[in-house]
């Protein structure tokens, strides 16, 4: 059977591609380190389990609005207000399957053919193919090392044509783990109301956050800017929620409403019963997720420091999410490999770890580390990471 052209065009994501032979070396008895997760090693809060067995228990198990339960969005309604004072109504939210549908279902309904988005390199592996899948036409713009891998608003201005309909802003980054600040996003705001262009503000990772750094939502910035931008988030990263699928978007109620009249068709509804894990997420207890943070602040700060011995390893310190992305080009040419995907893959195959290569994100001369796993097996992994540069280095 033929399929269609837009699925033949899909690049698979090398991240569930590394995962999924990490998964398989493991079944065969080999002892792997995954470092390639993008989920919290966390369990989910256990007030929000309660509060989803109670709701299942009181019949809670039935369709809701395509939207999302009005108590739901009530509660990020309130979250918008207390963590950026930003004032938000039911019909300016959707609550989605997951945040990737919320930012799948905006593409949908806002790009025609041939319409562009411009995407910053290094980008998560999902917004060029979602763009595609909704006949617009990605352009990348290569945010430079040199500048924390962060776009500034003249590459954005240079890179605008008739046909730019949006740019995606992805503060903390995955896979950087950099935070875009006030400063930068004023000036690439201001170049968005030149242009009369859509921001989509992907915030998955603003709770995790470490050091002296603040997150700030482009949104906040003035009510003419928040106008403009849609704000994603959900609960999968902040409440170690990956697996429940609760992510949602804020913003212009007339995009909202399409988003929501597409979701009917699609998904129906967000899970049930997640929405109500989901509720007691954001009305309950934080407690559990600064306790999450400080974990991976603890861990960054002592693996960090011993990544960066390892030769030919450049990285920059991440300021939020939970990933290192080191630049490991001088590494890679200095082991005898022909590129960095290569010395990824010997990583696995040879020292038994894996990583995934920085090409999936648009950066070839990179490696992104999870380091949502324990400190032990942290501590491990960049250890053999090392004896395998170092045993290339002396043969070599």
């Amino acid at each position: 059977m033929r399929l269609a052209e837009r699925v033949k065009a899909l690049t698979p994501s090398s991240t569930l591609a590394i995962t999924a032979k990490a998964k398989e070396m493991k079944a065969a008895g080999i002892d792997v380190i995954g470092l390639g997760a993008g989920e919290p090693d966390f369990n989910t809060p256990q007030h929000i389990i309660e509060a989803a067995i109670e709701a299942m228990k009181q019949g809670h198990t039935k369709y809701t609005p395509s939207g999302g339960l009005p108590a739901l969005k009530d509660a990020i309604i309130d979250k918008f207000k207390t963590d950026q004072g930003l004032e938000y109504k039911r019909n300016e939210i959707i609550v989605t399957t997951g945040a990737k549908h919320a930012l799948y279902t905006l593409f949908q309904v806002l790009l025609d053919e041939g319409d562009e988005v411009i995407i910053p390199i290094p980008y998560w592996v999902s917004y060029p193919e979602q763009v595609k899948l909704a006949g617009g036409e990605p352009i990348y713009l290569e945010g430079k090392e040199v500048n924390e891998y962060k776009i500034t608003a003249e590459q954005l201005r240079g890179a605008v044509t008739t046909k730019t309909k949006a740019v995606i802003i992805n503060s903390p980054s995955n896979p950087t783990g950099m935070l875009y600040s006030k400063q930068e996003l004023e000036e690439i705001a201001n170049v968005c109301l030149e242009n009369n262009i859509l921001i989509v503000s992907d915030e998955i990772y603003e709770k995790l956050i470490y050091g002296q750094h603040k997150h700030t939502s482009i949104a906040e910035l003035s009510p003419q800017i928040k106008e403009q931008t849609i704000v994603i988030n959900g609960v999968s990263k902040s409440h170690s929620m990956t697996g429940w699928r609760i992510g949602y978007a804020a913003g212009s109620q007339t995009v909202i409403k399409a988003m929501t009249d597409l979701a009917s068709h699609s998904t129906s509804n967000p899970t049930t019963v997640s929405q109500y894990g989901a509720i007691a997420a954001y009305k309950g207890t934080q407690d559990p997720v600064e306790e999450m943070r400080t974990a991976f602040e603890e861990r960054l700060n002592i693996i960090y420091d011993q990544l960066v011995k390892i030769p030919g390893f450049n990285c920059l310190k991440p300021q939020g999410a939970f990933y290192l992305f080191p630049n490991v080009k001088e590494a890679a040419m200095k082991t005898g490999f022909s590129d960095v995907d290569e010395f990824a893959k010997a990583l696995l195959e040879e020292a038994n770890v894996a990583v995934i290569p920085g090409s999936g994100f648009g950066s070839p001369d990179n490696i992104r580390l999870s380091y949502a796993t324990s400190l032990d097996l942290l501590e491990s992994a960049v250890n053999r990471i090392d004896e395998f540069v170092q045993s290339k280095l002396v043969t070599n």
